[in-house]
């Protein structure tokens, strides 16, 4: 009989070499993993999932467009006139560029910010001042004179920035006027314009609909901005702007474009060297919340766009801690082990509903595990725009 494994899940960043528009990634991450489980001693296994982290995927297609790319769009879906941009969130990484581009293809902005955060948590007025003030932020739209008489000119916790002024003076820059309200109904812009472009990532389709609904006459997600090419410049067919991060002052890197067939190819490298079959996914922000900051961190229209067939839908777990407390109360040490053991071999295949998975996470695979992945490389210096997950597949019995 083997020797009883001692170690359950083991995520581990990988090192590779810096990325570049061209580049074979699949070979590179490929190279990279089994190069890493050589030095390194450990063995690769049947279900291991690589991660490879969108940035790297986009940088190696090339997938970039200018700010004038970005305003040629706007004008041609537009006209040139006046666009009301609603529901952006509070980024300078994010949105700040997007913003520069779509205010040089227009005359006149109006800028619909949602309050007392954006959609992704970040702060613009603490909620506390807002029921002080007796405003109530389901109905009520505020004009930027009665904003700042009410709440003044607060700055972001973590950056310091007041995005109010930030965004103001950044679509003045680029040769538009502004005018700024805020309001959280997304027909409230209807009364200031009837072309819009809704920029919110997990609620578009919805405020499409309301806006389509209500009379608003020209509407585009941030999904169909740039999503063909511009002057031969890269897109994304499916999601346009969204998920994209600043490159430099004037350009952006989009969010990958169809990549299934990268992840397909590394797959195959895998079991083609190592005979074992291997899951593969491209990731990109984590999907959780920080409860100091409040910040949910999926500003990506999702977290994984592409990922092979083994990491289709959610878990199917036993919660242990029930088993122990409840069905096998009375057993401990080996006995206890066994049971739990025979429970988990014979669980069924659906345990939807069942009370001995109550407070197991019913979450996409590949949510959990980019999460995971997108902790272990961190958004800094670390280096590791692939992470290797190994035994996350494994239960109790393995």
């Amino acid at each position: 009989m083997s020797e009883e494994r001692r170690v359950g899940t083991v995520s581990r960043g990988i090192r590779c070499p810096i990325i570049r528009q061209g580049d074979d990634l699949a070979q590179i991450v490929t190279d990279s993993v089994l190069g890493a489980a050589e030095s390194e001693g450990f063995a690769m296994r049947d279900r291991d999932v690589i991660a490879i982290t969108e940035s790297v995927v986009a940088r190696s297609q090339g997938n970039y467009c200018s700010v004038n790319d970005i305003a040629q769009d706007v004008k041609n879906k537009f006209g040139g006139e006046t666009v009301g941009v609603i529901f952006p969130i509070l980024s300078r990484n994010r949105f700040a560029i997007c913003l520069k581009g779509i205010a040089m293809g227009a005359k006149k902005i109006v800028l619909m910010l949602s309050y007392p955060s954006d959609e992704v948590g970040n702060c613009l007025v603490n909620i506390d001042k807002i029921d002080e003030a007796g405003v109530n932020p389901y109905s009520d739209v505020l004009s930027l004179e009665k904003y700042r008489e009410l709440f003044g000119y607060g700055v972001h916790e973590f950056t310091g920035v007041d995005y109010v002024a930030y965004y103001s003076d950044l679509i003045k820059e680029a040769g538009a006027e502004v005018e700024i309200i805020f309001a959280n109904q997304a027909k409230a812009i209807l009364d200031y314009t009837k072309n819009v472009l809704n920029c919110d990532i997990h609620t578009r389709v919805r405020t499409k609909r309301i806006l389509l609904a209500a009379g608003a006459e020209k509407v585009f997600g941030l999904d169909e901005i740039m999503n063909a090419p511009v002057n031969g410049s890269g897109c994304n067919e499916r999601y346009g702007l969204l998920g994209s991060n600043k490159a430099t002052e004037d350009t952006v890197k989009l969010f990958p474009r169809e990549c299934k067939d990268l992840v397909l190819d590394i797959q195959k490298r895998v079991l083609d060297k190592t005979g074992k079959h291997v899951e593969v996914m491209v990731y990109g922000d984590g999907a959780f919340k920080d409860p100091q900051g409040k910040i949910w961190e999926l500003a990506d229209p999702v977290v994984s766009p592409a990922f092979t067939d083994g990491l289709i839908g959610t878990p199917n777990e036993l919660k242990l801690k029930y088993l122990a407390d409840n069905d096998f109360a009375n057993l401990s040490g080996e006995e206890l082990k066994k049971a739990i053991s025979d429970s988990i071999r014979a669980k069924d295949a659906n345990l939807v509903g069942k009370m001995a998975s109550e407070g197991t996470t019913p979450r996409q695979l590949t949510d959990l595990i980019g999460s995971l992945c997108d902790l272990t490389s961190g958004s800094g210096d670390k280096g590791t725009p692939v992470v290797l997950v190994q035994g996350y597949f494994d239960n109790y019995t393995n």
